[in-house]
């Protein structure tokens, strides 16, 4: 089934250059079937790069989902255009009385930043307080991950020694989770950040639980009991070569930049590096929407937030 993004996005061309199949907002309106609406909050600076990304995972699926952008106003974005952000995307204003199947936070570099140190933190508060009752499932990823995790459930992220960049092997730890539904016991992941959260914090939580991690990287997937929000703590998203875009950008500025680990053949940066994580990144994607999103979202989109919570997973 298609994805339903805006004609004119950048990122519909590169999609169906790549045979995934867009739905034109024109041939959406004569469908009778309601689309799932997922709320995307794009806060990386490279919006279209994150655009692309994400909307490739999403459109992946059996659904037909109808996605908004959005954006925080407390912000001043500089590696986009205005036009851009005036032509794709909204403000919490726009969309504050709506209601939507499903949330996306995207990660953000800020995490050397303490979080109420972020110029918009109060506008991402606000959003996560109003997703409590405007939203029936939510997926944080990285940053965002821990912004959601900290404001949500009061779990610290702490300072790294180095960078954790590279792709790292997990482990699948509650198997019986339909979030994991098709994934191998193993499996490789993408992951770039200064910051990280602490397994045991994770485990003293009753609401929460730990569906896989990585002896290197530490934890990766996360969730509440209730199933209503998912934290993802690497980037599945990622392009084959996004790490590399990074580590070239990051050499610029600090010469002793950490190497993204396993990820170029022999640990050489003047080889092409090789994608090992696509396939799981869509299951983790495709899984959230089909077992979190669509097949527990009210009918009546007006009627999120009123009905009872997910059952345990």
């Amino acid at each position: 089934m298609p994805i339903k993004i805006p004609d004119s996005l950048p990122a519909t061309a590169q999609l169906e250059k790549e045979n995934i199949f867009v739905m034109t907002e024109h041939r959406a309106l004569h469908q009778d079937i309601r689309p799932l609406r997922v709320l995307l909050l794009n806060l990386m600076p490279t919006k279209i790069t994150t655009e692309t990304q994400i909307l490739r995972k999403l459109s992946n699926t059996p659904l037909q989902i109808e996605v908004e952008l959005l954006r925080t106003k407390s912000h001043v974005a500089k590696n986009v255009s205005e036009e851009h952000l005036e032509t794709f995307y909204v403000s919490f204003d726009d969309v504050k009385d709506e209601h939507f199947d499903g949330l996306i936070i995207t990660g953000a570099p800020v995490e050397l930043l303490d979080f109420h140190d972020v110029d918009y933190w109060d506008e991402l508060t606000r959003i996560m307080d109003w997703s409590k009752t405007n939203v029936h499932s939510t997926l944080h990823i990285c940053w965002g991950a821990q912004a959601g995790i900290y404001y949500r459930y009061g779990v610290e992220k702490y300072e790294l020694d180095e960078k954790t960049t590279g792709v790292f092997e997990h482990r699948v730890v509650k198997p019986s989770s339909p979030w994991v539904r098709g994934f191998d016991d193993r499996f490789r992941a993408p992951h770039s950040r200064y910051t990280n959260v602490r397994a045991e914090d994770i485990e003293a939580n009753p609401n929460l639980e730990i569906i896989a991690e990585s002896d290197e990287a530490g934890v990766y997937m996360a969730k509440s009991t209730d199933s209503r929000n998912f934290f993802v703590f690497g980037h599945p998203e990622y392009d084959r070569e996004t790490l590399n875009v990074e580590y070239e950008r990051d050499s610029k500025t600090h010469p002793n930049a950490p190497l993204p680990k396993h990820y170029y053949p022999d640990d050489d940066p003047t080889q092409p590096a090789e994608s090992t994580w696509r396939a799981h990144a869509q299951l983790l994607y495709t899984n959230w929407l089909n077992y979190y999103v669509y097949q527990t979202t009210p009918y009546e989109i007006d009627a999120i937030g009123h009905e009872e919570a997910a059952d345990d997973e």
